[in-house]
């Protein structure tokens, strides 16, 4: 059960009670801004250890006056009018950087130097988990396994919870057009319509903002506790206007960081909630549009959505600690930032693991393993380079012409293949092609497997 955070003793009072404070912070604290690079709120902070010398009230002021002199207003307000905020500590600051690295750096290379098969691979992988988790997160009940082979099928839904995952499937797919165009309501409204299609109890809310009759509130799933109050609906025409003027203002000064812009863009969306439904869906698209306007092009790899669902009460505390301190967003910064290092850290993972998957298959072709002495060396040859260029279309006469073999030899050897499942056989017209499988890796494993089984006197 989700729990309002308690919000924090203003400072007036903090300083009424210990009226030497100021003098004291000055002349013998030099506190920064978070706790040992964790960006802490009074909820959590009470209960930990203060610094030698300050009470737990004492250090909250301490926190508070450092992130004060760092703090920048956004023209992003809450209901009452006041600006939301963001405080770029060193810690969040290096942390940026380090996501700039991965995304321009080592690990874009990593994922780039892949044939374009591997590469669209690893692209469809992050598609089909974005739209399957972040559905899943606004209550999709359909499994894994089932939406995966959905999607990957092009199979139509049979219920709301599955239209809802192609829904976020098609809107992922319509990024790379949205993107290439600055951020209007009408572009908003188009991204929900998308969003939302035949999964709404009223189709007439799709791609609209709530009227003021529809009443939207953010409840605990639980004891059904009303968490946050979004803005009242004559404000919401306004307020989305000003969240795309903010969205499209890339050079604006001072400098604002483009995951920073991304990240707010996320949490305004979820705190104005200008639709019916569909909110937190819309949201995590436009992160997506952000990122990607700004070039983050391997956002598209990662799904934020899947590392949220696993801890799906620490995504809205963060919402709820900024709002009940005074709209200071580093919570949610702090909170987005971890998603996406845990997205990257995913990745990374995954792309070594399928490059360990081609290894272990090519150790397999070798001619001294019971399966690669199966095959003759041209097979050996073509599989190998198969393992590394999975996009590419083997044909009989290229198959001839670089081995210097008859049609007929050729011809045995690529049906063979097919025959062993380790080459897909598409014939177009008269002419035979062949392709690599996606899991050509995990094939060549399996036939290894099968081939240490034989009896030694095949």
């Amino acid at each position: 059960m989700m729990k309002l955070p308690l919000s924090p003793t203003a400072l007036e009072l903090i300083f009424n009670k210990y009226p030497n404070l100021f003098r004291d912070l000055e002349r013998h604290f030099r506190s920064g801004a978070d706790v040992d690079g964790r960006y802490e709120h009074w909820d959590h902070l009470r209960h930990l250890t203060p610094p030698e010398g300050l009470n737990s009230e004492t250090w909250w002021a301490s926190l508070k006056l450092a992130r004060a002199a760092r703090s920048r207003p956004l023209p992003l307000t809450d209901k009452a009018g006041r600006p939301m905020t963001v405080v770029l500590t060193d810690a969040f600051q290096r942390r940026l950087h380090l996501l700039d690295r991965s995304a321009s750096g080592s690990f874009a290379e990593l994922v780039e130097d892949t044939d374009r098969r591997t590469r669209d691979g690893y692209l469809a992988r992050s598609l089909i988990e974005e739209a399957m988790t972040s559905s899943q997160l606004e209550g999709a009940s359909t499994t894994a396994s089932v939406a995966k082979a959905m999607l990957r099928s092009n199979r139509s839904p049979r219920d709301k919870s599955e239209r809802m995952i192609v829904n976020n499937y098609r809107a992922t797919l319509e990024l790379d057009r949205w993107v290439q165009q600055p951020l209007t309501p009408g572009r908003i409204f188009e991204i929900h319509r998308v969003i939302t299609d035949g999964t709404l109890d009223d189709a007439d809310t799709a791609g609209r903002l709530r009227n003021d009759d529809e009443a939207v509130h953010v409840v605990d799933d639980i004891s059904q506790r009303v968490l946050h109050e979004p803005p009242p609906a004559r404000e919401l025409s306004e307020r989305l206007e000003r969240l795309c003027a903010f969205a499209n203002d890339d050079h604006a000064q001072p400098f604002l960081h483009p995951v920073i812009r991304a990240i707010a863009i996320h949490f305004q969306v979820g705190y104005d909630h200008p639709f019916v439904d569909g909110n937190g869906r819309t949201a995590r698209t436009l992160f997506y549009w952000s990122m990607l306007r700004s070039g983050y092009w391997l956002s598209r790899f990662l799904s934020i959505s899947s590392v949220i669902r696993r801890k799906p009460a620490d995504y809205k505390r963060a919402y709820l600690y900024a709002e009940s301190d005074a709209n200071d967003l580093g919570y949610f910064i702090e909170h987005q930032l971890d998603v996406m290092e845990r997205a990257f850290d995913g990745l990374q993972q995954y792309v070594h693991r399928k490059r360990a998957e081609r290894r272990d298959g090519a150790g397999l072709l070798r001619a001294d393993s019971r399966f690669g002495a199966s095959l003759n060396h041209r097979q050996r040859r073509l599989l190998e380079h198969a393992l590394k260029h999975g996009d590419h279309a083997y044909t009989i006469a290229e198959h001839q012409r670089r081995h210097a073999v008859t049609y007929q030899t050729a011809r045995t050897d690529l049906l063979d293949l097919a025959d062993r499942d380790l080459l897909e056989l598409r014939k177009e017209g008269r002419a035979f092609t062949f392709f690599a499988p996606p899991a050509l890796a995990a094939r060549i494993r399996e036939a290894g497997g099968k081939a240490v089984e034989l009896p030694a006197d095949r």
